[in-house]
C-alpha cells in the first residue's frame, strides 16, 4: 500500500533558514513532537538522550550567537537541542531492569531471565569504561575471539559507544522533525553551532555531547535555498 500522507509529509520537510516572524508556533505542537521523539528507536532502548526546548525569549536570543548568527536561529520560534547522555547509561540500565522486575510474577520466565541478564549484566560490559582500558581490551577480546568461527558484532572502546548513542539521539531527531512537518511547520537542523558554549549556557555535565539543534517556525520562500537536490537513486541504493 502507497502511503501518500506520509509522502506528502517526506516532500513538505525541508530545511528552512528563514521563518516567519508573525507567526508563532503553538506550544502544544512542540510538546506532542518531543512526546513522540521519545518514542524513536533507539539501542538496546537505552535511551541515551536529553531534549532542551529553548522557549523563553531570554534564551533564543543567547543561543543566536550560540549558533553563529545564523539566520535560521535568529528567526527561529522555538529551538530544541538533542543531546546525547552516555553517562547515564547506568541509570537508564537500571531503569530498564526495573521494568522487566515490575512485571515479573513468580519465577521469571526464559524471556524474562533474558532482559535481567542483558540489562544487569551485558549492558554494563557494553558501556562501562576505566582510566586503563581494561573493558575496552575485554570488550575487543571477546569481539576478536568470538568473531573468528560466527558473525559477531564488533566493539570496543569509546568511539564506538559515542556512535551508537549519537545514531539512537539522531532517529529522535528525525522524527521530530518529521513531527513538526507533519503539524504544518518547518524545521531546520543545525550543526554549526559552539558546542562547548551551548553546553556551558545549558548546564550539562562533562559527559553530555550535543548532538544537533533544531529550529522551528512557519518557514518561508526566501528560507529554502533553491530546489531539492538528491543523488540518483541509482547510484545510492544497491539490491544484492
Amino acid at each position: 500500500m502507497h502511503s501518500t500522507e506520509f509522502q506528502s509529509i517526506i516532500e513538505f520537510r525541508r530545511s528552512n533558514r528563514k521563518f516567519d516572524p508573525e507567526v508563532p508556533v503553538p506550544k502544544e505542537v512542540i510538546q506532542r513532537s518531543l512526546e513522540r521523539s521519545i518514542l524513536s528507536p533507539n539501542s538496546s532502548n537505552m535511551q541515551l538522550w536529553e531534549f532542551y526546548w529553548i522557549h523563553s525569549e531570554e534564551m533564543k536570543k543567547a543561543f543566536v550567537p550560540l549558533c553563529l548568527d545564523q539566520s535560521a536561529a535568529k528567526t527561529a520560534q522555538e529551538m530544541v537541542v538533542f543531546v546525547t547522555r552516555q553517562d547515564l547509561w547506568s541509570k537508564r540500565a537500571k531503569w530498564n531492569l526495573d521494568r522487566i522486575k515490575e512485571t515479573i510474577k513468580g519465577e521469571p520466565n526464559k524471556l524474562e531471565q533474558k532482559g535481567l541478564s542483558y540489562y544487569g549484566k551485558l549492558m554494563p560490559l557494553l558501556y562501562k569504561n576505566d582510566p586503563f582500558g581494561l573493558f575496552t581490551f575485554v570488550r575487543r577480546t571477546i569481539c576478536f575471539f568470538g568473531g573468528l568461527t560466527k558473525p559477531f558484532m564488533r566493539f570496543g572502546g569509546k568511539a564506538d559507544q559515542r556512535i551508537m548513542v549519537h545514531k539512537s539521539c539522531a532517529l529522535a531527531a528525525q522524527t521530530f522533525m518529521l513531527s513538526i512537518a507533519a503539524e504544518g511547520f518547518h524545521s531546520c537542523p543545525m550543526e554549526g553551532f559552539d558546542k562547548k558554549r551551548v553546553k556551558k549556557a545549558l548546564g550539562l555535565p562533562r559527559g553530555a555531547e550535543i548532538n544537533m539543534i533544531i529550529s522551528v517556525g512557519k518557514g518561508t520562500e526566501p528560507g529554502i535555498w533553491g530546489p531539492r537536490f538528491r543523488v540518483p537513486y541509482e547510484e545510492v541504493v544497491f539490491v544484492k
